[in-house]
């Protein structure tokens, strides 16, 4: 966003469509009770002890081809990350230079702090003005929890969710997600797989190296070499030490 940013690393809104368990009270001994009638039983017959239903392998995708959009400078990762959740969600395409350039100036120009440059807090306030929906930052403190707040909020809204990458200095798009167990059946889901767009590609990073292909699909340990926990500093004091996420609501 550089200015979410460091060197080679890229800086990091109309209304929305319709979418796309009796007991006998008896003190007499065992012995001088009656015996009950053969052909009577006033009892219920216990029933089985509820199970976890078992978690089925579940796959959302949104991504269909030419929703990728690279970022036309190493600065504007955040303009182009708003491009492709743009094309995402709608059903036109934005794609252009001097489009990413407005949404990028969009979201400096509501950042904070952010010394020149676009943070998640501009990025987050351009997403809600251009009508995609209401999009927040937060931060979870624990690295599988941001995934499943993610993943939920994915699946409950039908929209993606931004991911701030390299502590702080660059944006990537989350599209869809892989899952042992249905978000929206399940409290008890394990995600396996996340479907990310990094603007980047293909040039990647000298310091954080090459970047995935669009709409690939990456393990959580995979990605934790990128997504990483952040902590408060400048645009972010207002912010708990954890994972940021861009997140619709």
């Amino acid at each position: 966003m550089p200015a979410l940013a460091d060197a080679q690393a890229p800086a990091v809104m109309s209304p929305l469509p319709a979418a796309r368990p009796s007991v006998d009270a008896s003190l007499a001994p065992a012995s001088e009770r009656p015996a009950p009638a053969p052909t009577a039983r006033s009892e219920r017959s216990p029933r089985p002890t509820p199970r976890s239903a078992p978690r089925r392998a579940f796959a959302m995708n949104l991504y269909q081809d030419g929703d990728f959009v690279p970022q036309h400078t190493f600065e504007w990762c955040v303009g182009a990350s708003v491009q492709m959740t743009w094309n995402l969600v709608r059903a036109d395409r934005r794609s252009s230079f001097r489009d990413q350039q407005r949404l990028w100036e969009m979201a400096r120009d509501r950042s904070e702090n952010a010394f020149g440059g676009a943070n998640p807090f501009g990025w987050a306030s351009v997403l809600t003005q251009i009508g995609l929906g209401r999009y927040e930052v937060v931060s979870i403190a624990d690295y599988d929890q941001a995934l499943r707040r993610a993943a939920s909020a994915l699946r409950e809204t039908n929209r993606p969710v931004g991911l701030v990458m390299w502590r702080g200095r660059h944006a990537w798009v989350m599209s869809g997600f892989e899952s042992r167990g249905d978000p929206a059946r399940t409290d008890d889901f394990v995600v396996t797989g996340i479907r990310v767009l990094d603007p980047l590609f293909p040039h990647g990073s000298s310091i954080w190296g090459p970047s995935p292909r669009p709409n690939d699909l990456i393990t959580p340990r995979e990605l934790a070499e990128d997504f990483l926990v952040r902590e408060p500093h400048n645009w972010s004091l207002d912010l708990s030490t954890g994972w940021l996420l861009v997140l619709p609501t």
